[in-house]
């Protein structure tokens, strides 16, 4: 409800998300080839993410974008609670556990957003927390199919719980090698013969999907696309002057000290978790998020063994309770103590309830507006559409791919895009036409003229707007601080 809510449609693949979900809600069936684009209109189209749509189409005609904003947020709170509340069930202090898990939240804020990946950062999560207690409960494994089941369908993400499988086998196969022959082995091997079958079973869930084994194929092809990686810009490796991206390399180098200078002994699941986090980390600004929440749940017993360490240490030289660290140490306690024994949760489930009436009452608390929730004005050509629809413009209509799901959200059916950012719809070959179009490059006007564009939206002082305005075949027909709109003539 407050100067964070904007954040969250800071993206427009909201836009056609709920578009995509009201579709396959009115037609009974889940899209196979694209609506929404002029140059891709019957394609075949990979809609991998269908079940998220559905779910947030129905929540956004039951609480418009204010709902699309609140479920969001809660999904976001989830799972750093549950990002807590796991830490601490490892074995991790209060304040060591709370300040790790204020670090994973920091460094997962690049991508608040409403998008799908919210619910592979809880899937992520659970999983985790599954793999890593089923030493103890190995019948929680098993719950691992079921939730792929449904990740498959939510968001791409779900390939990252296969290699968790795999970190969680290795070891236990490592120690299977080096103990042949041992009577010791038959423990092992049935965790390994549970893992594995764990692992089947979820590769074939991965199957229950609309598009079968093509869509494994389809991402696998768009993913080791080196030109459509090199220049969407999640996929390129974080900028570390922002805030999120510090907070990441704040819990790496935490990790290097917690595991090197510490010298505390790790298992080599944990090691391999934290290196696969650290290095994908590194590798893409996407992945931040699920980064920093392996690391944090890694990192909360490390750190409590290290405080304790100290605490041992120091009270070889200090009267008992007199030391700045066991005084924090007796009040993180205290507060663990506190945390532990709380039960109910009810002013948590007050506030969820007062939000879900609020969406469903249009924001508003009887005559004042709390929440309005909506596409920022500096950011999305929120009045350049409003002129676009008063004015009946059909289109096809040529806009950044930024701004491509806005303009479904805003203006489909009656008009169509001609590009947006699902890339892996579009292609490599587009996207290099694409490029030399909003560049200015030579051979860029091809685009324009090959799709018989008749309409251009760019921001008002793009490169291609200035090279337009110069062009007697263009005319401006509208323009504001955010874009401008041109009419073929």
């Amino acid at each position: 409800m407050g100067a964070l809510a904007p954040r969250l449609l800071g993206d427009a693949d909201t836009g056609w998300h709920i578009r995509n979900g009201e579709l396959i809600l009115a037609t009974h069936s889940i899209t196979r080839v694209d609506p929404f684009s002029s140059t891709m209109q019957g394609k075949a189209w990979y809609a991998w993410e269908w079940l998220y749509d559905v779910g947030i189409a129905a929540i956004h005609h039951w609480g418009g974008l204010n709902g699309v904003v609140f479920v969001s947020a809660l999904i976001i709170a989830l799972t750093f609670a549950l990002t807590f509340r796991f830490a601490l069930a490892r074995g991790g202090t209060m304040a060591g556990t709370l300040l790790l898990s204020v670090l994973a939240m920091g460094g997962a804020a690049i991508h608040f957003l409403a998008r799908p990946h919210l619910l592979s950062w809880l899937f992520t999560v659970i999983w985790f927390h599954l793999l890593d207690s089923s030493p103890t409960s190995p019948r929680k494994l098993f719950w691992l199919p079921a939730m792929m089941l449904l990740w498959v369908n939510l968001h791409g993400g779900f390939v990252l719980g296969f290699v968790l499988l795999g970190i969680y086998l290795l070891p236990n196969l490592i120690y299977l090698v080096r103990t042949r022959g041992s009577a010791e082995r038959g423990p092992i091997v049935k965790r390994c013969n549970l893992l594995a079958m764990v692992t089947m079973l979820s590769a074939l869930a991965t199957l229950v999907n609309p598009y079968g084994y093509r869509l494994h194929l389809h991402i696998y092809q768009y993913l080791s696309n080196r030109f459509l990686m090199d220049h969407i810009h999640e996929f390129q490796s974080p900028n570390f002057h922002g805030m999120a991206e510090q907070c990441f390399l704040l819990l790496c180098l935490i990790a290097v000290a917690a595991m090197a200078a510490w010298r505390i002994q790790v298992t080599l699941a944990d090691l391999l978790v934290v290196l696969l986090a650290i290095a994908s980390g590194l590798y893409a600004s996407r992945n931040l998020p699920t980064s920093s929440i392996l690391i944090a749940l890694i990192l909360a017993p490390l750190v409590a063994n290290r405080s304790k360490e100290n605490r041992d240490a120091e009270g070889k030289n200090a009267p008992k309770n007199d030391s700045p660290i066991s005084k924090l140490h007796s009040f993180a306690l205290r507060m663990g103590a506190l945390e532990n024994h709380m039960r109910g949760h009810l002013s948590p489930a007050l506030t969820i309830l007062i939000g879900l009436w609020v969406c469903s009452h249009g924001g508003r608390i009887g005559a004042t507006q709390v929440m309005a929730a909506s596409f920022s004005e500096k950011k999305f050509p929120v009045r350049a559409v409003d002129f676009i629809q008063t004015n009946h413009i059909e289109g096809p209509i040529f806009a950044p791919d930024d701004w491509g799901g806005y303009l479904i959200y805003r203006l489909y059916p009656a008009a169509a895009v001609v590009t947006d950012d699902r890339h892996d719809l579009y292609g490599e070959q587009f996207f290099k036409d694409y490029l030399k179009l909003v560049r200015v490059e030579r051979g860029g006007e091809l685009v324009l003229q090959n799709n018989h564009i008749p309409w251009v939206l760019v921001p008002s002082e793009s490169p291609l707007a200035a090279a337009l305005e110069q062009r007697r075949d263009w005319s401006s027909r509208y323009r504001d601080n955010a874009a401008e709109l041109f009419e073929k003539q």
